[in-house]
């Protein structure tokens, strides 16, 4: 089984270096990388090419950018990962294991937070709890799925914001997802820029409205 990451980028100069890094390894061992640019107006295209890999681009947004970069991966398995996130050095072993269990045909792993405020790590223990309970990841966590099953959920639904929600919860239909302890690790900077309290109570504002029916284009602005 081959795997190939997807990785959305959009003015990501400041924290794509680490992020492709982390990759190196992996694509020594035949991981494909699909780095996808929104339209980036800073060096991330110059950053990417000068790491040896070709950039594919797509109509701006997230969940556009990662269908466009699934429909031309030659992967068994999907691994979509943000751009300020690092994974571990054995990751494609883990999730070439975790698909391989007939019991799971998507997962992701547990997150690290990294960041100046101790109550990141709080906030990555609760996410990686409430999904284990909920069956729901956050993009964060670095979802993976078998190629066809993301197929038959019918990919990233096309909207501005959730997009990693609504997927899951498209996916729990076929089956629970695979919660790797293994820990992606990703930047604490959305936090800290707009204070962690603060973000915190507004991520749940956000997913309380979307679980009441509230269009994810009104949460986006809500978000920004």
């Amino acid at each position: 089984m081959t795997l190939s990451v997807i990785i959305p980028v959009l003015n990501e100069a400041a924290v794509l270096p680490q992020t492709l890094q982390s990759l190196v390894a992996l694509r020594a061992r035949g991981v494909e990388i699909i780095v996808v640019d929104g339209g980036s107006e800073d060096a991330t295209l110059e950053i990417v090419r000068s790491a040896g890999l070709a950039v594919l681009s797509a109509p701006r947004g997230r969940a556009r950018q990662m269908n466009a970069g699934a429909a031309v991966a030659s992967g068994d398995m999907l691994l979509f990962l943000h751009a300020d996130t690092g994974l571990p050095a054995r990751a494609d072993a883990a999730v070439v294991a975790a698909l391989t269990d007939d019991r799971h045909l998507w997962g992701r792993f547990d997150v690290r937070i990294a960041g100046r405020s101790p109550m990141l790590c709080v906030v990555a223990c609760l996410m990686n709890l409430r999904s284990r309970l909920t069956g729901i990841a956050t993009g964060d966590q670095a979802i993976f799925v078998a190629r066809q099953t993301f197929a038959t959920a019918g990919g990233f639904p096309d909207q501005a914001l959730l997009e990693d929600i609504e997927l899951c919860r498209r996916l729990l239909r076929m089956s629970r997802p695979k919660c790797l302890r293994e820990r992606v690790v990703t930047s604490g900077r959305r936090w800290e820029r707009g204070g962690v309290w603060r973000t915190i109570v507004l991520m749940w504002r956000i997913r309380w409205a979307y679980w009441r029916g509230r269009p994810a284009s009104e949460l986006a602005r809500m978000y920004r």
